[in-house]
């Protein structure tokens, strides 16, 4: 992996004040770069997707129908590992470089050696904590109810405590979404841009979202929307709407950061 394009590790950069056109232009600039790269784009979110199967299918054939749910839910969290070889295509586009096949995945894969696998680490005790939460929350509520069938499942969830069941999974989930959202929104392109430990671009990310509290919140309701309905034909919308969000992520992090 070539290392001319890292900046120096004393390099903090500072932290700007968006506009809702940033947000656009992010956006846009996500889709021209999508256009621009589909090979790309369709390779790593294709990697995504199949992982989706084999979760879906694993816990279909197991009789585990209830946990499709969470895992379905939890399972985005983890795209912006995919996403790194969004980040050094778009890096790429941007500085007229060309877009090699051994050069982005070799980017990619030389990120074992750097930061990223220290980010890793975080999102996926996130992940699992989320999950264990999840058991414990159905656990509390919906433990001593008998479940027989998928029919009688569904049925238990319109009940008072089937309701409230929801209700707290939804809020944990959107806490534990905010706060992964709040550490990674541009950490993960930051290291992979420059030299940099994993703690002061978690630090850094923050930052962004604490100058841009109501664009963040924006940003990331508009990234879960557009997960949400990616994922519901059979996760095949995610062909498309990963790379997009990959490329637009990258985008993001040159705007929000000097």
């Amino acid at each position: 992996m070539s290392q001319s394009y890292l900046e120096p590790a004393s390099a903090v950069p500072e932290v700007r004040v968006l506009t809702p056109e940033d947000l656009r232009t992010a956006l846009f600039a996500g889709m021209r770069d999508f256009r621009r790269a589909p090979a790309f784009g369709l390779f790593f979110s294709a990697v995504y997707v199949i992982c989706g199967w084999i979760i879906l299918i694993a816990l279909t054939t197991s009789g585990n129908f209830w946990w499709i749910l969470p895992a379905a839910a939890g399972f985005p969290i983890l795209g912006p590992f995919i996403a790194c070889g969004l980040y050094e295509v778009s890096r790429r586009l941007e500085l007229d470089l060309p877009l090699r096949w051994g050069q982005v995945l070799g980017v990619v894969v030389a990120q074992k050696d750097r930061q990223i696998p220290s980010m890793a680490a975080v999102v996926v005790i996130f992940f699992l904590f989320w999950n264990f939460l999840s058991h414990m929350v159905f656990a509390l509520f919906m433990g001593m109810q008998p479940i027989v069938n998928i029919s009688s499942s569904l049925d238990s969830f319109m009940t008072a405590n089937g309701l409230t069941l929801l209700a707290v999974e939804m809020l944990i989930g959107a806490v534990f979404a905010s706060i992964l959202f709040s550490i990674t929104v541009v950490s993960l392109p930051l290291l992979l841009d420059r030299e940099m430990d994993f703690v002061t671009a978690m630090i850094t990310s923050v930052q962004v979202v604490q100058a841009n509290p109501v664009l963040m919140l924006s940003w990331g309701v508009t990234i879960g929307g557009i997960l949400f309905f990616a994922m519901l034909p059979g996760f095949l919308g995610l062909l498309v709407a990963l790379p997009v969000l990959g490329h637009a992520t990258w985008h993001l992090y040159r705007l929000a950061l000097d």
